[in-house]
Parts: C-alpha cells; sequence; structure tokens
C-alpha cells in the first residue's frame, strides 16, 4: 500500500509539472496605470506604421509590458503582401535565435533537479565530446588542427565560449563537407543528437574558453538536455516550459490547421522589399510546417507569438515564475542574467550570460536602457530584452532577412523608453 501511495503520488507531480496553464494573456492596462505614456507610445504607431508605408518593413507585431500589464501592442502591415493577409497580433513567427533563451532555461531547470551541472565536461552527457579538435589558421593560408587544451562544459555552451562557430572558421571546407553549416536545421532528415555528433568529429574554430564564438552551441545544449532528461527535447521544452507557462503557440514544428497564420518571410535590399522563395535555405520560407519534423534545432528551431513570447519573458522577470507556476528559482535567473564573461564578448559596454547579452554599462553602449537588462534577437530580424530595473519586457517579431540599412530596431528601443515618464525601481 505505501508503495501505491508513493506511486500515485509520482504520477500526480508528472501531471502538474506538464499540464499547461489555461489559455491567457497577459492582462492589458492602459499606458499610465504602468507609468507610461499613451501619447508617447503612439510615436511607436506612427513610425512603424512609416516603415510599412514605405515598403521598408513587410509586417510586425510589436509589445510592450510593464509590471506585468501589456501597455503596447500593435500589428502592423501584412502577413503576406501577396495575398493581402493583414498581420494579426496573434501571429506565427520563426523566431530563430531566440529559441536559444528556452533551451538555456530548460538547461537550467535540469541543473536545479541535480541532472547535471553547468560546469560539467559536456562529454560527461555526449561521450563523442570528451576530446575535441581546434583549427589553427596559418599565416599566409591553411590551417592546422590540435586537441583542445580542456574539456568543452555545459557553462561554455551557454556563454558561448566553447569555440564552435556556425561552419565558417578556418576548416570552413571540413565542416561544407560534413553538411553542418548556418543556423539552419528544420529541412534535416536526423534527429539533433545525429547532428550534433558528426560535429565533435570536427575541428572547432577556437580553444574552449578562449573568447565569443557564436554558433551551434546550444544546439549541442539541447542535445545534452535530451540526454541528461531521457526526453527529446521537443517533448521536454512542452513539457517543462511552453505547457505549464501556457504558451499554446510555440513549437518546434507549426502544427498544420496552423499554417495561415505563419508570417511570410521578405528580404530587404537595397532598399528593395521582396518575397523569399520556398525551399530550405536559410532565407527562404523554410520547412516549418511541412518539413521532416525531426531535427529539434535548440539554437534556431522555434516558432512563437509574441504574446507567448512575453510571457515568457515575463517570468524570467518575476524571477522565474507567472501565473503561480514556477520554472526556476530567483536565484537561477539571477545566475542566468549576469556577465559570465567579461570583455571575451567584445561588444561595448556589455557582457554575456547564460543564454542572453547583458548589460553593464549603460553610458558606453550607448543606447537607452538600463544596466542589468538582458535579452537578444533572432536571424529573421526578431529582437526582445527584459529591463528588470524599469519591469519592462519587449517583443518584437517580424520576418525580414536580410534587413540591410534599416534601422528600426534602434528606433523602437527609443521610442519605448522615451514613453515611460515615471521611473522604474531604485
Amino acid at each position: 500500500m505505501v508503495r501505491s501511495a508513493r506511486w500515485l503520488g509520482a504520477l500526480l507531480l508528472v501531471s502538474t509539472l506538464v499540464t499547461p496553464l489555461p489559455s491567457q494573456e497577459l492582462p492589458r492596462t492602459r499606458p499610465e496605470d504602468v507609468g507610461m505614456s499613451s501619447a508617447r507610445l503612439e510615436r511607436l504607431t506612427s513610425t512603424f506604421q512609416k516603415y510599412v508605408d514605405e515598403n521598408r518593413l513587410p509586417g510586425a507585431v510589436l509589445l510592450v509590458a510593464r509590471r506585468g500589464k501589456v501597455a503596447y501592442v500593435r500589428a502592423f502591415g501584412a502577413r503576406d503582401r501577396e495575398s493581402q493577409a493583414q498581420m494579426r497580433e496573434d501571429a506565427i513567427f520563426r523566431i530563430a535565435s531566440q529559441s536559444k533563451a528556452l533551451v538555456s532555461v530548460a538547461t537550467m531547470i535540469l541543473q536545479e533537479e541535480g541532472a547535471l551541472l553547468i560546469n560539467d565536461p559536456v562529454g560527461k552527457y555526449l561521450p563523442e565530446f570528451q576530446k575535441t579538435t581546434v583549427a589553427v589558421a596559418r599565416t599566409g593560408g591553411g590551417y592546422d588542427v590540435v586537441d583542445a587544451r580542456r574539456a568543452i562544459t555545459i557553462r561554455d555552451l551557454l556563454t558561448h565560449t566553447a569555440g564552435i562557430g556556425y561552419g565558417g572558421g578556418p576548416a570552413r571546407d571540413r565542416w561544407a563537407e560534413a553538411k553542418i553549416q548556418g543556423w539552419y536545421f528544420a529541412d534535416r532528415d536526423e534527429p539533433i543528437a545525429a547532428t550534433v555528433s558528426r560535429i565533435a568529429a570536427l575541428p572547432m574554430d577556437a580553444q574552449p574558453g578562449e573568447r565569443f564564438v557564436y554558433g551551434y552551441a546550444t544546439d549541442i545544449l539541447g542535445a545534452v538536455v535530451e540526454k541528461a532528461s531521457g526526453r527529446s527535447l521537443d517533448a521536454f521544452i512542452k513539457q517543462r516550459v511552453t505547457g505549464p507557462l501556457g504558451m499554446k503557440d510555440t513549437h518546434f514544428y507549426l502544427p498544420k490547421d496552423q499554417r495561415d497564420r505563419l508570417a511570410t518571410v521578405y528580404s530587404l535590399r537595397q532598399g528593395v522589399l521582396q518575397r523569399t522563395p520556398d525551399g530550405s535555405m536559410m532565407e527562404s520560407q523554410g520547412n516549418y510546417v511541412d518539413g521532416p519534423r525531426k531535427s529539434f534545432s535548440g539554437g534556431a528551431g522555434l516558432v512563437s507569438t509574441a504574446y507567448d513570447y512575453a510571457r515568457f519573458l515575463q517570468m524570467l522577470l518575476n524571477g522565474g515564475e507567472l501565473s503561480g507556476v514556477r520554472i526556476l528559482s530567483p536565484k537561477t535567473v539571477e545566475l542566468m542574467t549576469v556577465d559570465h564573461i567579461g570583455d571575451r564578448y567584445g561588444t561595448p559596454g556589455q557582457g554575456f550570460g547564460l543564454g542572453f547579452s547583458v548589460v553593464k554599462d549603460l553610458g558606453v553602449r550607448g543606447q537607452p536602457g538600463s544596466f542589468g537588462e538582458y535579452g537578444w534577437g533572432g536571424a529573421y530580424h526578431s529582437s526582445y530584452w527584459v529591463d528588470p530595473r524599469e519591469e519592462l519586457v519587449v517583443t518584437y517579431f517580424t520576418q525580414l532577412i536580410p534587413a540591410t540599412g534599416l534601422d528600426d530596431h534602434a528606433k523602437l528601443r527609443t521610442l519605448v523608453y522615451q514613453a515611460i515618464v515615471d521611473g522604474g525601481r531604485r
């Protein structure tokens, strides 16, 4: 009987962990109720509508939340210009590298449960990473392959200091031969673990811990999550992050009955806005609906909405909890959102934490914001940030690659902060 009671208790615990919140959004409010100006926020509307009217932006959804409430949300332009389908606030976007934050959170969930430690070597979970190599460029051309001086750790992956790029380093010929280059994985007809296993045999771009190298680190991290949890990355993210947070529109591959909500990808080159082709290239409409649905890319594979992603960010701003559901402890969120790598990040006034860039010196950075702010963006020109001092969450979703010559990100930041009229936490 005792054994039966324990089994029933464990079953109830698991069901609690995977039961999603009822479908809900962050509550909306008047901007003035959260210390923002309605009139000043309308400067966002006129500015972003002008980008659309001038054919520099196909469409976008912009959401600003303060103190846990949505003060501003607008859909601009078209979800698909050719069919004249207007953009809606619930449009679904390919979020590319904004996927990295969710996988970083998944990793920290596993550390909190004792399933891994971020200072563990990756080879403890993926044996093929126990010994790796590095390509060292020769003066005048070519490269030598040498042994890595130490093992790559999980924290190296979280901070992008593992020395692993996107296949364009000194040994790019070897990466090209292996057909592993670029961040796009949605067309791959193999599980992510199989791709990651092949990555381990290729020469990396730098020694572990040597410098910030942006690349496949979070895809490898996704394979670690799978091994440490015993579940696919898709299942773990759904059961432990998106499900509990009520993020019903966040997926690795879009449900086929939702295809009409997916925003179309465009490019902006030399002032000309064009629809990108269908296909499996990085700059294409991609395989997020009709692809093989096998490769769960932790580095760039998710689709989501501005509302869903704002819920995820609000959880972090709240210290790991939202609507009575705790995903992480406050101390874990604190660890994630401080600088871990110092000058190795190389961007003035900023550092890098466990999945996000973080602001260390507002004056040196030279843009509106706050000390301690953290965020990132995606290849399709989406962006987000969290400002704990101002209790602020901003999500900006569009589908534009490349976005040559567009200054919307800088305008967005300036116009959000000029609308704050009371100041935040002190």
